[in-house]
């Protein structure tokens, strides 16, 4: 009755300090048991484990930090999207201009990297800029995300392609091939390098530090 006793005063301790001191780690939320309760460690380090093992309590790793410099930024994993977009867009830039239109089949390939030149890259790079990363929530739906960046991605580049067409038609070059394909693949290299992917994808994940430490959960 006494051990059973104990382990809920533990268990109302641990949740508490969760709650309240929002420890980092693990070795903090033991470190404050002990304080508060002056049982041995090893013994709180079972319990807590017991208690995940319950669903009482959720540990999770920390999100990795953002890096702190654009170009630090461009060398990890998460930039994939970036040099996949210039890559795309400089092998499209190619294909137009030194693939002829009535040679098959690359002719196919360059009708392909066109249309997504046109209708996909402005306006995925202008998104990606402004929303760099969904926050994640309980009601969050990764697939949903997607369908969003899709459809906006479409929206956005039948939004901006008429646009930069129509500024071409008031300047003496006028809506030919060759500016506008140069006028689309600044664009979308202006927005893909655009420094703000990087610094809301920093305050993104600053963000879901914050939101999720209001649940009782340890990292």
């Amino acid at each position: 009755m006494n051990q059973n006793s104990t382990e809920d005063t533990l268990t109302q301790t641990i949740i508490q300090l969760i709650e309240d001191k929002k420890p980092r780690n693990i070795q903090q939320l033991v470190d404050l048991a002990k304080e508060e309760t002056s049982i041995p460690k090893q013994d709180i380090i079972e319990h807590v484990l017991r208690l995940q093992s319950q669903g009482k309590i959720t540990l999770k790793e920390l999100p990795k930090p953002p890096p702190q410099k654009l170009d630090t930024y461009l060398k990890t994993k998460e930039a994939y999207w970036y040099w996949t977009t210039i890559v795309l867009t400089l092998a499209t830039t190619l294909t137009v201009f030194t693939v002829p239109e009535n040679v098959h089949p690359l002719s196919y390939i360059r009708n392909i990297l066109g249309a997504l030149f046109v209708l996909w890259l402005p306006g995925y790079t202008f998104i990606k800029a402004l929303f760099p990363s969904k926050v994640p929530t309980k009601t969050s739906s990764e697939n949903l995300d997607t369908i969003e960046r899709v459809a906006l991605s479409l929206g956005m580049s039948l939004a901006l392609t008429p646009i930069v067409g129509l500024i071409l038609n008031y300047t003496p070059w006028g809506i030919t091939l060759t500016p506008i394909t140069l006028s689309l693949l600044a664009l979308t290299v202006v927005f893909a390098t655009s420094p703000s992917p990087f610094f809301l994808l920093q305050r993104a994940q600053m963000n879901y530090v914050t939101q999720l430490h209001r649940h009782p959960k340890v990292y």
